[in-house]
């Protein structure tokens, strides 16, 4: 299987986000702060599933891990709002996501 990418994600949103724009805030920075929000909301439904059934079943049960995996895709989904909201390209996030990364490799 290949490895989701950025652009794969980014073309999904949007994608969603043509189909529903008579339904949907329009993809600006003014709405990038509601998108934000939303996905707060769907980072506790990922935490409600593992503090509700504990570390391993969210692991280990097919159904719990299902509905896992589901909303940790709704985060992406808002993520991938974000991203699109503030013009932040799969470039641009890699290169300072690296930066990041090389900086705390050297922290402790």
């Amino acid at each position: 299987m290949e490895d989701f990418t950025l652009n794969e994600m980014l073309d999904m949103q949007r994608a969603l986000q043509e189909k529903y724009k008579d339904r949907w805030e329009p993809i600006t920075p003014e709405t990038g702060k509601h998108k934000l929000l939303w996905m707060i909301g769907e980072i506790g439904e990922v935490i409600d599933i593992i503090k509700k059934n504990g570390d391993q079943a969210a692991v280990s049960n097919p159904e719990l891990r299902n509905d896992l995996v589901e909303e940790m895709a709704d985060v992406l989904m808002y993520f991938g709002d974000v991203m699109l909201c503030y013009g932040i390209t799969p470039d641009e996030l890699k290169a300072v996501h690296t930066r990041k990364f090389k900086k705390n490799m050297t922290r402790w």
